[in-house]
């Protein structure tokens, strides 16, 4: 049987899924989970330098460098899009339960930023301010580059997917509503700044 890529949505570890790092995940190791997109679109698409010879019939061609992007579309989280974090005094202070993935905390006295990766735990960021501090939109409006890991999704027979990695700029946003569309959504576009690095695994 054809080994087709099927990111089943919805089902967790094999639906496609997007994360953000602020900078880098050297800088952000948490990152943010991009959630509730509608479709994603990979665009690599090599330049190409055309001439013309004398002694030939058919025009000369060579491919030249690459505009590489990610399009997607998304329906608005206003965590998500807008940011959000909660400041504390001290990491003492970071609550043990209850806490939903991706919940950011800032602890005053040491500097120190916390993302939550479980309803008990946290990630160690550090002094790197994570994206989810800044949200998509402000990742745009503050021109941040941001490392992207993209899981194409589960294979059908149930082998690990692939993962597609970059740097780039967050872009292109134009949130809509209407009265019969009474959900905001927006398209996010990530334009590319370097290659596509394909995986089998995580960035780590």
């Amino acid at each position: 049987m054809a080994n087709y890529i099927y990111p089943a949505p919805g089902v967790t570890n094999v639906e496609a899924t997007l994360r953000l790092h602020r900078t880098s995940k050297a800088v952000d190791d948490a990152g943010m989970l991009v959630p509730s997109l509608q479709d994603i679109t990979v665009n690599a698409a090599n330049d190409v330098f055309t001439w013309t010879q004398l002694d030939a019939v058919a025009k000369k061609q060579i491919a030249t460098t690459a505009t590489n992007s990610l399009g997607m579309n998304l329906v608005l989280n206003q965590d998500s899009f807008f940011g959000n974090f909660t400041t504390v005094a001290n990491e003492a202070a970071l609550p043990s339960s209850g806490l939903t993935v991706g919940e950011v905390y800032y602890a005053t006295a040491e500097t120190s930023w916390h993302v939550a990766d479980s309803a008990t735990s946290f990630i160690d960021n550090g002094t790197g301010e994570p994206a989810g501090a800044n949200g998509i939109f402000g990742l745009s409006t503050n021109k941040n580059r941001v490392q992207f890991d993209l899981y194409f999704g589960d294979q059908n027979d149930v082998t690990a997917g692939k993962y597609a990695s970059g740097f780039g700029y967050v872009t292109g946003l134009a949130p809509t509503v209407s009265a019969d569309a009474p959900v905001w959504v927006s398209p996010i576009t990530i334009t590319i700044d370097s290659d596509f690095t394909i995986s089998d695994s995580a960035l780590a």
